[in-house]
């Protein structure tokens, strides 16, 4: 067992000690739920890592989406550098479901971008938490999605051995029932190829191959190569090579569900003939009976997670496995940003059940599809074991289920919770052209926050009409272009941003020191006393923040006063704590990088070398800066990736 070991120049301090061992009480006498308040820069994730590394637990980490999950795997892997810390997203750069649309009888064919980077990242979680208990898994939340049997992946492993004897064509045979393939022209992970005595396998989990040499059925030697350069790294005595897919497939298991998918195929064509509906009769047997002709062929069909259910022979209502049953009996789950996940969770099963009744009700899947879901809600609750629910705004879920709630609001840097101003809509238009007159002499930047995108919009024009640099923000503004604008924020360009609900968890702009909250006082989702919080709290990592609420007639909801009255609370903890420990609040302010590319690093990686290489990993640095909000970063690699396109292209090398 390799135990979690902590590694930072840091020591908990302010109330992060005591919300620590709080957590940690309440999990070893075997307390289900608990509740980590943490407000905006408290340092949560070391509290997190804190508490994993005490406990020595496998833990699993959840957030909403990918950009969140993967800046808390990067903050994971950097407080434990020599555990096994993974990222598990959905691997799809684009996915449009299959679906059938009614209204216009519009049959939509599922399609998708697999990222084989993020393929192979969530290979390499499943492997490591059946090989190891020094793992933390950050997922966002498809984790609650079917992706095959944990006990057919782990004993489809095969073990290679130096000195051994083998049968070869045995091994390529157990290889291809794993879902390797063999290799023709391109040699990618997830495949394997033969030169005489030496096989060579490429794990679907890695970014380097294994090289076996035999010599009349004895395994010689085993070595790990580099796949770009086929440069030797080291050699093993003893390798274990995983499943290629998560859904495992044999001969064996083939041979015994298509009877039972052609039972069922044969059922409902009844049942469609019966009712007149010779179309769909027809649709689903030519569909059903090439997937049949597929499985029994290679023992893969696209589309296999259709017939999960049989795979993991499962019946109907069975709970599906996924992720969570890869882990140990006494792992731990935080839930970050728990007033978001919680409910997404809570409808993910009923969005996906709606789309495939269409489908099956129109004869283009079996019911049995239906099965491919993800956990109903109950079901997650009773596979998550011990939790601790992670944000700045728990809802009453939370609360009312944790046996303790460890407040921490105190922040190491000092910075206080920002000072709130309530002042009358109708003298809005000149109250904000004041306030960015003053965040405008001290160099910072301002946001702005409206209820609707065309009020945003006409905001925007009326301040740019008075000499503002101004750009708004709302949902139809593409990514890349997102990117820009919030990098422009922080460098300059642009001197504040109007949005729809545009400040999200975890956006770090410490140059914002002024927000303003327009129609404060209206009932409703954006102005809630939870969101207000979240507003308010962007404005905190800003030694000047300061937040003003317009409302019509200064007008104070019941979730105004709320906020309001929990702002004060939190900023009055600081300052006495500030005082009592001689701090002076001040803004950090995080770098804005440069970045070159040809034999130069990026971060912490090296782009010298093939062009190919460099592109690929270009890419992920894109993808991983985008995710850990550095926007600027992601936008200036996207450049770079550009030009390196347009010369691989005019070198003929694309």
């Amino acid at each position: 067992m390799y135990p979690f070991r902590l590694a930072s120049k840091y020591f908990p301090t302010g109330d992060q000690p005591k919300a620590i061992d709080d957590l940690c009480a309440s999990i070893s006498v075997g307390n289900r739920c608990q509740t980590l308040l943490g407000v905006t820069g408290s340092g949560k994730t070391f509290t997190m890592a804190n508490v994993i590394s005490r406990l020595q637990r496998p833990t699993l980490v959840i957030a909403h989406n990918k950009t969140l999950a993967a800046q808390l795997a990067q903050e994971f892997k950097e407080f434990f550098p020599d555990n096994a810390v993974h990222y598990f997203v959905s691997y799809y750069d684009y996915y449009q479901p299959e679906a059938f649309v009614v209204k216009t009888g519009q049959y939509i064919e599922k399609e998708a971008t697999i990222n084989e980077e993020i393929d192979r990242l969530r290979h390499a979680a499943t492997e490591s938490l059946l090989s190891r208990r020094d793992v933390i898994i950050v997922a966002s939340v498809s984790c609650i999605y079917g992706i095959g049997e944990k006990e057919d992946y782990g004993s489809g492993r095969i073990r290679f051995s130096v000195g051994e004897n083998y049968r070869v064509e045995s091994i390529l045979d157990s290889l291809v029932a794993l879902q390797f393939r063999r290799a023709t022209a391109d040699f990618l992970p997830g495949s394997f190829r033969v030169m005489g005595d030496q096989l060579e396998i490429f794990p679907a989990s890695s970014e380097t191959f294994w090289s076996l040499s035999f010599f009349d059925g004895e395994l010689e030697n085993i070595v790990r190569k580099e796949a770009v350069t086929n440069r030797v790294l080291e050699a093993v005595e003893t390798v274990t090579v995983f499943p290629a897919k998560h859904f495992v497939t044999s001969p064996e298991l083939v041979a015994e569900i298509v009877p039972k998918i052609r039972a069922e195929l044969e059922e409902r064509l009844r049942f469609f003939r019966e009712n007149g509906r010779l179309v769909e009769a027809e649709r689903l047997k030519m569909k059903t009976e090439y997937d049949i002709e597929m499985l029994t062929e290679v023992g893969y069909v696209n589309g296999i997670e259709n017939y999960s259910m049989y795979l993991s022979r499962r019946g109907f209502w069975e709970t599906p496995s996924t992720l969570l049953d890869f882990f140990p009996e006494d792992f731990l789950t935080f839930v970050d940003e728990s007033h978001i996940t919680i409910p997404q969770i809570g409808g993910m099963y009923a969005g996906d059940r709606s789309r495939k009744e269409n489908l099956v009700d129109f004869g283009f899947r079996l019911p049995s599809a239906m099965e491919n879901r993800p956990l109903k809600f109950e079901e997650f609750e009773k596979k998550i074991a011990q939790t601790v629910c992670v944000s700045a705004t728990p809802a009453e879920y939370e609360l009312s289920r944790s046996s303790v709630v460890a407040e921490q609001i105190i922040r190491p840097t000092g910075l206080l919770d920002p000072k709130i101003e309530i002042e009358g809509m109708e003298f809005m238009a000149d109250s904000i052209m004041r306030n960015l007159k003053e965040v405008r002499a001290r160099g910072e930047r301002a946001l702005i926050t409206t209820l609707t995108k065309k009020s945003s919009e006409e905001l925007a024009e009326y301040l740019a009409g008075n000499g503002v640099k101004v750009r708004y923000l709302h949902s139809e503004i593409e990514t890349i272009e997102r990117l820009e604008i919030l990098r422009d924020l922080r460098t300059g360009k642009i001197e504040a941003i109007v949005g729809v609900n545009l400040l999200r968890e975890g956006l770090d702009l410490p140059e914002v020191s002024f927000i303003g909250i327009l129609d404060a006082e209206k009932v409703g989702f954006l102005r809630s006393v939870s969101s207000l919080l979240q507003i308010i709290g962007r404005a905190a990592r800003n030694s000047n923040g300061r937040v003003v609420m317009y409302s019509h007639a200064k007008k104070i909801s019941a979730a105004m006063e709320k906020a309001i009255g929990e702002t004060e609370r939190r900023r009055a903890v600081q300052e006495a704590y500030n005082e009592t420990h001689g701090i002076t609040p001040t803004t950090i302010v995080s770098s804005i990088k440069e970045i070159g590319l040809k034999g130069k690093k990026i971060g912490k990686t090296d782009y010298s070398g093939d062009p190919r290489a460099v592109l690929k990993r270009l890419e992920l640095e894109m993808d991983v800066a985008a995710s850990n909000l550095d926007f600027e970063l992601a936008a200036e690699l996207r450049d770079k990736i550009s030009e390196l396109r347009d010369e691989l292209r005019e070198s003929e090398k694309w």
